[in-house]
This record gives C-alpha cells, structure tokens and sequence, in this order.
C-alpha cells in the first residue's frame, strides 16, 4: 500500500493550484484535479476504477461550479480529488458517504492552502532580500525552488498518511459510527450534487424561461432513460432551435406628431 499511496500523494501534488509542471494550471489545476478524472485515476491505483468513476461523477457534481477568484478557495479541491475519493473508495460506504467525506475533507484542506500562502509570502520575502544584495542564486532558489518544496511537502504528506493509514483503519472506523451518523452522511452525501448543480445553473441561466432546457434533460433521463449520447443529441437540437429559430425581438420606432407634421 506504501506505492499506491505514494503515487496518489505525487498526483496530488502535480495537480495542485500553485503546481507548474503540467502546463500549469492547464494540465494539472483543470485537468488532473478535476474529480472526474481523478477518480478514475484513484480508482486505477487502488484497482477498483469502476468505484472510483461513480464516486467521482459524485463528488464533481458537488463542486462543477466552484470557483477561485483571487486565489480565494472555499474548499481545496486538490483534496477533495485525491485523499477524500481515496477514503471515499476504501470506505466501500458508496457515493454518498464519500462525498460527505470529501466535503469535509475539502474545507480542512483550506487551512493548508492558506498555511501554504502564509509561507509562499516569507520566501517571497526572502527573495526580495536576495535580490538587494544582487544574489541570484538566493532569488532564482527561492522565488522558485523553496515554494515548490513546501508545496510538494504540504500536499504529498498528507494525502500519503491520509491513504496509507486510512487503508487499514478507514473501515473499521466507519464500523464502528453510529447508525444514525452513516444515516445522516448519507442524506447529505445525496443533497449536496443537487447544490452543486442549483449552483451551476445559478451563474448560467439569465432569464427562468431557460429552465425548461434542465427539465427536458432531467424527464430524458429519469423517465424515458436516455443515456447520454441520446441527451446529447437531444440537448443540441433543443440548442439549435433556441438560437436559431427564436423570434427576433421588434423594435418600434415611435415619430413624434411635430415630425409628421414637418414633412408635410
């Protein structure tokens, strides 16, 4: 288990905010740390991959409209993608538990990534110094070394004692909560993607008519069980119509009674 918790604590580290080896943010903020691919990955390493797609189609339904202006971070989803799927799969409790997991697991993360910030700004500091005294050395280590260092550190440490204790303890101790706990875990585990989603279509529809859009797709699903190549197709038509066929808005002129009477 020493590898595999190994290998989820290097992914989470490549996939974090401040990580510049992927692209940058490209590769591993919005691709690697996206739940729906690390789930799949975690799923991969611990060899159960159809567990880790369903918990993180789950867990992205959560945080699919989650936002980070400024740096600002409501919950870490660096965590949520790696250690908290991670638990989520070896709690073998299903989606919902997982993804209660992963929502409290993200919010703890924060206190990482401001801890991380905090540091980040006396390297920063560091540097400047560095670079009165005309130490290149000093600057180029760290203004890019030394954060990368801690960055690593404070992401790879946890997630690797997260995993490599939570796959000996993490099922036993879900044995031993309360009914009521599981229960109560669950419930949330279920509301929370809905959120996620109301949260979504919050920023994204501009007038209520467009509801009727998520409500065709819902009936598609729930009902007449479509799978998602069907939706799709069916979601484009609907898209075609929209733009292209709906009824232009008209613009009246309004002449004023001393016009008309100018031009006669």
């Amino acid at each position: 288990m020493v590898f595999e918790a190994a290998l989820i604590g290097i992914l989470c580290y490549l996939g974090a905010l401040s990580t510049p080896w992927l692209l940058g943010v490209t590769g591993g903020w919005y691709l690697l740390t996206r739940p729906l691919v690390s789930g799949m990955l975690v799923g991969l390493i611990l060899g159960d991959m159809q567990s880790g797609i369903i918990i993180g189609v789950a867990v992205q339904a959560v945080y699919i409209a989650m936002v980070t202006p400024g740096g600002s971070m409501p919950a870490d989803l660096n965590f949520v993608a790696y250690p908290a799927i991670a638990l989520g799969i070896l709690s073998g409790k299903g989606p919902e538990v997982a993804v209660a997991l992963a929502a409290t697991i993200g919010i703890a993360g924060t206190v990482l990534f401001n801890a991380m910030l905090v540091l980040n700004s006396w390297w920063n500091h560091r540097a400047d110094l560095a670079l009165g005294t005309g130490n290149e050395r000093e600057v180029y280590l760290n203004s890019a070394i030394w954060p990368q260092v801690t960055n690593f550190l404070m992401r790879f440490i946890p997630t690797f004692i997260a995993v490599y204790f939570g796959a000996q303890y993490i099922n036993d101790f879900m044995d031993t909560l309360p009914q009521i706990v599981l229960s109560t875990m669950n419930v949330l585990g279920g509301i929370l993607p809905a959120v996620g989603i109301a949260i979504l279509l919050k920023q994204i529809i501009k007038s209520y008519s467009m509801l009727i859009y998520f409500l065709v797709g819902f009936i598609c699903i729930v009902f007449l069980k479509l799978n998602m190549v069907a939706l799709v197709i069916v979601g484009a038509l609907l898209a075609l119509i929209h733009y292209n066929y709906k009824p232009e808005a008209q613009t009246v002129s309004a002449t004023t009674p001393g016009n008309d009477e100018d031009e006669f």
